[in-house]
């Protein structure tokens, strides 16, 4: 188990308390077995929604990505992106399953935002990747305190926000999409991290 601040612990307090689409962040700055198919987002929206089914823990299952993975596909992650960008539509997605990873592509006119999701055999497993993946990033900064919710994190300075919890590693890429975007001028780091939050709130509100 995770050892969580009592002050973390508040904070996804306020996540849950605010509902899968709420979202704090620092201003700082089936599927196929391989492969990429463009697929419309009213499907992945309906297919993936959160609050259709509950997510299994991640097992590195062969045969599929568990529910919680096709959750960064969803709803709601979908529904943040919109109300963050003020788009005016909701974007197509891309998803692939591979090595054990969903990955699940917003297709933006800025640029490609990338979720994906590593399922390794147990939580051990998932903080190993997660601390390679640290060590190996360019530019890689923990994130600390409250806003990191109680879980190991790291950002990079090119827009990516990364979180380990339980068997899972959840990657927000962001660095496909200019610096500032939207007409609120979001920075992409700013954006992965709403996102990764927002994400996380439903994986704790449906274990």
């Amino acid at each position: 188990m995770n050892k969580r601040h009592p002050l973390a612990g508040l904070a996804l307090t306020f996540l849950l308390l605010s509902g899968c689409a709420a979202n704090a962040g620092p201003e700082s700055q089936g599927i196929p077995s391989a492969g990429t198919v463009p697929s419309p987002v009213s499907e992945a929206g309906h297919a993936n929604g959160h609050g259709q089914s509950t997510p299994k823990k991640g097992t590195a299952a062969a045969d599929g990505p568990s529910e919680a993975s096709l959750m960064v596909c969803g709803d709601q992650p979908m529904d943040r992106l919109v109300s963050i960008l003020k788009l005016d539509s909701k974007p197509n997605t891309e998803t692939s399953w591979a090595d054990n990873t969903f990955t699940c592509t917003y297709l933006l006119d800025g640029g490609a935002l990338k979720i994906s999701v590593k399922e390794a055999e147990d939580q051990k497993a998932a903080l190993e990747h997660f601390t390679v993946e640290q060590a190996l990033a360019k530019d890689a900064k923990p994130i600390e305190g409250l806003a990191n919710l109680g879980f190991p994190a790291y950002e990079t300075v090119d827009g990516s926000a990364v979180f380990q919890k339980d068997s899972f590693v959840l990657h927000v890429d962001a660095s496909a999409m200019p610096a500032t975007i939207g007409p609120e001028n979001i920075t992409r780091n700013a954006l992965a991290y709403q996102l990764s939050t927002t994400i996380l709130a439903c994986w704790i509100e449906h274990p």
